[in-house]
């Protein structure tokens, strides 16, 4: 990671409102605040697999990742001590939630009633297919639990739309797939305006990314990032929506891992307010340096990729 990125201590965003385009030095005085630090420590990494075919649902997506967040421990934790057995004799109240599906791999957040993360695999294949949105509906996870999961009727009259994690048209090459990412796990409350514009803008680059390089994973989720009210003070407020109180993000985050036909690894990770946003606005402009995401959301994506290459390239703004 180039050291220039990591000189900063803390990166403000700010809310941008439809038709106002401002550029970075209005993001910087913002009172949104998205701190930054170095990423540490080593996370847990997938072994690398040989890639299955699309048709064994098994393990879904999981067996083809070569990253993910280190926050997804999947196995059981042995509390410390002589007593560890004792300790769980009753089962553990939590665990990291992953759902792996034909699509996308999900960590699960059942506080939040949406997903911490969502990735997913792109390359020339997924992108192609006679996959129909039009017979997808948005359906409730059945797996998890039904205190912890949303409704289509927590969404009905909210004047949020049900936004997409892993995007339905990055799956075209397999209706299962598409459906898949229907799920209200992998659905956050999203401003409308964001939705259709700016966000939908930053998807389809993220499909243009995926047609001129071997594989782009991309690691999507919500923030709630702590704001100065007038008091002077900060705190982390926002809404909740429907009977199930399903939260309503403050931003939502996009890291983009490029496998480059020449081996390289570019890194690439924007954020983007849960407001209205003018979509002429460049996407350059929501590029921020991954020590900020990963200190936000408590996730770590650097050290699990540098376990897999020393070629990492990290773009930010202004570096292309």
């Amino acid at each position: 990671m180039p050291r220039e990125q990591r000189s900063r201590p803390w990166l403000r965003l700010c809310p941008l409102k439809a038709g106002r385009a401002r550029g970075g030095a209005a993001m910087l005085r913002a009172r949104w605040v998205l701190p930054l630090a170095a990423g540490a420590g080593l996370g847990a990494a997938l072994a690398r697999r040989e890639p299955r075919e699309r048709g064994d649902a098994a393990e879904g997506l999981l067996a083809r990742l070569p990253v993910l967040p280190a926050v997804a421990a999947a196995s059981l934790p042995a509390p410390p001590g002589a007593g560890r057995t004792e300790l769980s004799k009753y089962g553990l109240p939590g665990l990291a939630q992953l759902r792996s599906r034909e699509s996308y791999v999900l960590c699960y957040d059942p506080r939040s009633r949406s997903a911490l993360w969502v990735i997913e695999q792109l390359n020339r294949d997924t992108l192609s297919g006679a996959s129909d949105r039009a017979a997808c509906d948005f359906q409730e996870d059945d797996s998890v639990h039904e205190y912890h999961r949303a409704t289509n009727a927590d969404y009905r009259g909210s004047g949020f739309d049900r936004g997409h994690l892993a995007a339905a048209a990055n799956h075209r090459w397999s209706q299962k797939a598409m459906k898949d990412t229907f799920y209200l796990s992998n659905i956050a409350p999203q401003n409308p305006h964001l939705n259709q514009n700016a966000w939908n803008n930053l998807e389809k680059y993220c499909r243009s990314l995926a047609k001129h390089n071997r594989n782009v994973y991309v690691c999507t989720g919500p923030l709630f990032l702590p704001r100065m009210e007038a008091d002077g003070k900060m705190y982390v407020k926002y809404q909740v929506i429907g009977k199930n109180n399903v939260a309503v993000p403050t931003h939502f985050f996009k890291v983009l891992i490029l496998e480059k036909e020449s081996g390289e690894i570019e890194l690439r990770s924007y954020v983007m307010p849960n407001s209205p946003v003018d979509d002429k606005i460049p996407l350059e402009r929501f590029l921020v340096p991954i020590e900020s995401i990963e200190r936000a959301s408590g996730l770590l994506f650097v050290p699990n990729i540098l376990r897999r290459t020393s070629n990492l390239k990290a773009i930010t703004a202004g570096k292309h």
